[in-house]
Formats: structure tokens, sequence, C-alpha cells
């Protein structure tokens, strides 16, 4: 019998969690005076409640601070279709929520509330196996914490977002627990939880994924000085191979670059094949996107290509 893989958003399942790898390092407790359970306010259902299931049974959310001044960020889909929304506190007061801020491509969301908590700092790129812990609304029970590991990095082209760079873990994770924190063992934030994969069974089988950091806080300083995520323009296209393209090259292939663009400008060509953005690996175009995309409009992006079957490197310059 086939069995069919599914994807499906934090919000949307009720699971059943397996133990996760034990925390090799103490876990900050004060990580938790940085994280929030999200309360929103659906059309036609009550608090926490979602338009796609029964009135009731949807948990709430998580947002985490990230800079001073009560600023929050959280998964989109926590807030998108909200009339209103309320946060806990970690005193346990209630508090308004503004949301000034939603990018879709990324399902990130910015929320601003008159309390001003103090912002976890930004983790640098983990290493794989690197203990870490999940922090959030799990089950709408209040926050809560697992522990696991770094089980993948770069994650994209899972069908979630157009724009993903996903941070993989082990670590339990459960509805109401998007927005929530993904910390390593200094408190600093290496990731947004975002999304689980899971097979229709509704097990969690420990492959849950939280925006990276270098994400999270791209998409979030364009939020909260712009009010949009201002994306810059690489001029090309970008297609991924064939089977008998991959077994004579790696990455994927220029389709075309677009006349007078950033692309045409730093010497790319049709029939290219892009292997690496910014040192960065690169085996299918989502995961050119997502490393393109965490570069803003105006900076230079590096990228490696093969072309004849020779190695060359050029640097681009994101058009705005």
């Amino acid at each position: 019998m086939v069995r069919r893989w599914a994807v499906l958003s934090l919000a949307a399942l009720v699971v059943i969690s397996a133990p996760a790898a034990a925390f090799e390092a103490p876990f900050r407790a004060g990580v938790l005076d940085s994280v929030v359970s999200v309360l929103p306010l659906w059309p036609g259902q009550p608090q926490g409640g979602q338009p796609d299931l029964p009135p009731g049974t949807a948990p709430e959310g998580t947002a985490v601070a990230i800079a001073p001044g009560g600023y929050l960020a959280t998964a989109l889909h926590v807030v998108d279709q909200a009339v209103a929304v309320t946060v806990r506190l970690p005193d346990g007061r209630h508090a308004a929520a503004e949301v000034i801020g939603k990018d879709a491509a990324s399902d990130l969301a910015l929320l601003k509330i008159d309390s001003d908590l103090p912002p976890l700092p930004y983790a640098p790129e983990p290493e794989l196996g690197a203990p870490v812990c999940a922090v959030g609304n799990q089950f709408g029970l209040d926050l809560s914490v697992s522990c696991g590991v770094v089980s993948a990095l770069h994650r994209a082209g899972t069908g979630f977002n157009t724009v993903e760079d996903f941070v993989q873990t082990d670590a339990v994770v459960n509805p109401g627990a998007s927005g929530g924190a993904l910390v390593d063992g200094e408190g600093r934030l290496v990731g947004l939880l975002s999304a689980i994969f899971t097979m229709e069974s509704d097990a969690n089988i420990g492959v849950n994924f939280a925006a990276s950091a270098a994400l999270v806080r791209r998409v979030m300083e364009d939020l909260k000085d712009h009010g949009q995520v201002r994306r810059g323009k690489a001029g090309l296209g970008l297609d991924d191979l064939d089977e008998a393209e991959r077994f004579r090259h790696a990455g994927v292939k220029v389709r075309g670059v677009l006349p007078g663009g950033a692309a045409e400008a730093a010497g790319v060509k049709a029939g290219d094949f892009l292997t690496a953005v910014d040192g960065r690996p690169v085996r299918k175009v989502a995961e050119a996107i997502a490393a393109i995309q965490l570069k803003k409009p105006g900076q230079a992006v590096v990228l490696a290509l093969e072309r004849a079957g020779r190695p060359l490197t050029v640097s681009l310059i994101l058009a705005p």
C-alpha cells in the first residue's frame, strides 16, 4: 500500500508526540520572559478558533519578542484572518496586540504591544546535531519547553511557503506552538516555529520546522522599518535539473536572464548551472530562492556557476 505524505501547519492538526533527545545544556529560564501566548479572535469563532476547524478545537499561537519597544514575531497563519489579537504576557496579564506587518511569502508577521519585553538575541547558524529547545503555547496550555537537536539546515521547497529557510528539529512541537521560539543553549533565537511535516497517521514523527533566525531577522527588520518586505530582484529564471542532467551536473539550471537585469550585468548566461549562493550549495530552485532572498536590494550575492564544464564565480547586485 502506498502511503502519502502530508504537510500540515502547526495550527491545523492535533498530534501525539514522541520523546525528543535530551537537551545537553541547561535551559535558560529567562527565555520564558521573551515568549508570549497569542490568542487570536477569528471571524465567527470563539477565542483561538479557526474557520477550518470546529469551534473550540483550534489551539492558540505563540509570539517572540525580537526588538525593544514591544515588537513580537509570530507565524502569519496564527493571526492572518484574526479580527483582534490578544497576547498573554509572562506574568499572566493580557495585552492587546496590533498586527503591523505581514509577509505571506515567508508566513511571518510582526506584532506590537505596549509592554516592553526583553528581546531574544539572534543566534548564529547552528551546527547539525546541536541541542535546541522549542518554547511554545502547545495545545493552548500556555508555554512549555521541549528539547531535541538540529536535524537539518536550509530546508526549502517543502510546500509550505514561497520563501523557506527552515531549521529542522526533532524537538517535540504541537499545535499552538506556531510562532514560538527555537533556542540554543545560550538562550538565543535559532528559529521561529512554523510547521510540522507528518504522515496522515496524525502522529508527530519528529520532523518539525522553524523559520531560520537569518530569515526571521531579514523579514522583521523590513516589516518594522517599512511595513512590508522589500525584496531584491536577481533577474534570472531557474529550473530544477531533469533526471538526465542530474547524472552530469549539480545545482539548478539558469533558464534565462532578464535583459538589463542584475544577472545579465553580473555575467550570468542562460544554460549556466548555479551550484551555490553565498557559499551555500543549492540542489533545487527553492533553495536558491531562499538563499537569494536573505539579502536586501542593493546587496551583493555571490553565485557559484558551472559553464561548459568549468567553475565560475560572479557577484550579483540585487536590483530594487
